[in-house]
């Protein structure tokens, strides 16, 4: 697994990848769709979003028809008042093991504003994620911003993660549940270090989290990092859009250095008294403006006396692995597999 080394702030001008960024043209053309359509077409300036334009344009994938072979699917609704469900997929192959399979709880990202495990993209990565690892994949669908803030999207991940433990056998009886993991991109990423430090908090019957894979997890602050500068429009993510996506997040009247958002800040929550809180697999690519909050993560969590590991991929975007064409989307499954297989062995 490549690890890495101490980050030098003093150098973060000189680490912004120099080379024009190259992508496939089928993911370029795909990247600069999503990009334009979040920008300028589905966001307002008064903070609202044209909800009917982005459920006509996130297209869905239903769950009896998968999308990649030797995976199956099923949706399991807890409270039809907040929308709260999620998806689990599960390999068609795993009642052939000689024991039983890691569970993994994944939370999509979005802007905390976007999407839902329904969504095409996540639909097919959590399929591919089930497959090739091999686990059981339960997707948290949470409500969404602005029509909902802070803190739902935490209160939803958290009541999953409660209800799957009071309800075992919900699952397919493969399911290790004392073998879980906690994996998110983006915004599924901030959201599932704030539950994770809740979980440390609480009192589980039967399941043990063993690990968090945080894939370029959506960090911010008031100050402007110099990925943000050097970068201020990248693919996917724009400065303008992230301050837009905080606002709508947050209670009126805060900042962007509250606790859910500049987590390694002034106004963090600490977590060197946790001694539950999982071991942390982060990723983070060249070509993201958020690079250098997630890096401030990590350099926070080896402080804090939390083991980390930083996986880098200096020449690729924010959302990578959800581009088949980029082998870094390829190269990111060999990571997490490594992961947790060592952590499930782990006691």
């Amino acid at each position: 697994m490549k690890m890495h080394q101490e980050y030098a702030y003093g150098a973060a001008i000189e680490a912004i990848p120099k080379l024009p960024l190259s992508l496939p043209w089928m993911t370029h053309i795909a990247v600069s769709l999503v990009s334009h359509f979040t920008d300028y077409i589905m966001r307002r300036s008064d903070g609202t979003v044209n909800r009917s334009l982005i459920r006509l344009l996130d297209l869905k994938s239903p769950r009896i028809i998968s999308p990649i072979p030797n995976v199956s699917s099923t949706d399991l609704i807890l409270d039809p008042t907040r929308n709260l469900w999620f998806r689990i997929f599960s390999p068609s192959f795993a009642s052939s093991f000689d024991k039983p399979l890691p569970v993994i709880f994944f939370i999509h990202g979005g802007g905390f504003t976007f999407l839902s495990p329904d969504s095409l993209g996540y639909d097919i990565f959590c399929r591919r994620l089930a497959r090739k690892l091999p686990a059981i994949v339960i997707s948290v669908n949470y409500r969404l911003c602005p029509e909902y803030r802070f803190p739902s999207q935490y209160d939803d991940a958290f009541d999953v993660l409660k209800y799957v433990d009071e309800h075992p056998w919900e699952l397919p009886p493969e399911a290790d549940l004392g073998r879980c993991f906690l994996a998110g991109d983006s915004a599924g990423g901030n959201i599932i270090h704030h539950v994770a430090v809740r979980a440390c908090r609480s009192t589980f019957e039967v399941v043990r989290i063993r690990g968090m894979i945080s894939i370029q997890p959506f960090f911010g602050g008031e100050e402007r990092t110099a990925a943000e500068i050097q970068m201020p429009v990248a693919p996917i993510v724009s400065v303008e859009k992230t301050d837009w996506c905080w606002k709508a997040f947050l209670p009126k009247g805060e900042d962007r250095d509250h606790w859910a958002v500049n987590v390694s800040g002034p106004n963090a929550v600490e977590v060197a008294g946790l001694e539950e809180f999982p071991a942390v697999l982060l990723f983070v690519a060249g070509f993201d403006p958020l690079r250098d909050w997630q890096k401030r993560y990590y350099e926070w969590l080896k402080r804090s006396g939390k083991e980390a590991d930083l996986v880098e991929y200096p020449n690729t975007i924010h959302g990578f692995h959800m581009f088949p064409d980029l082998p870094e989307s390829a190269q990111i499954f060999s990571e997490i597999t490594d992961f947790v297989a060592l952590k499930a062995k782990a006691r």
